[in-house]
């Protein structure tokens, strides 16, 4: 089987190369940066984006953000099911 992603520099604009459950924590960074998260069931999502900046977003059900994330944060977030997408 040919890997098409052999040989080629992961850019931030994607694809992902791994997606990863994320447990949101006050206290804990993700193990890796995400260049986006992935929200199964909708709600609101609050974040620390790789600025340092916190903020609090409202998603839909099956929504993708497509924001560098350093950590989802357990106070405020309602959303479920919350996936990073990195490209370690």
């Amino acid at each position: 089987m040919t890997n098409p992603f052999d040989n080629r520099v992961p850019a931030l604009s994607g694809p992902a190369r791994d997606i990863a459950p994320v447990v949101p924590s006050d206290t804990v960074d993700l193990p890796d940066v995400a260049i986006a998260l992935y929200a199964e069931t909708g709600g609101a999502v609050t974040l620390t984006t790789v600025r340092g900046q916190q903020r609090t977003v409202q998603v839909a059900d099956f929504s993708i953000l497509p924001v560098g994330t350093v950590r989802v944060h357990a106070t405020g977030t309602t959303a479920a099911g919350i996936h990073a997408m990195v490209l370690a």
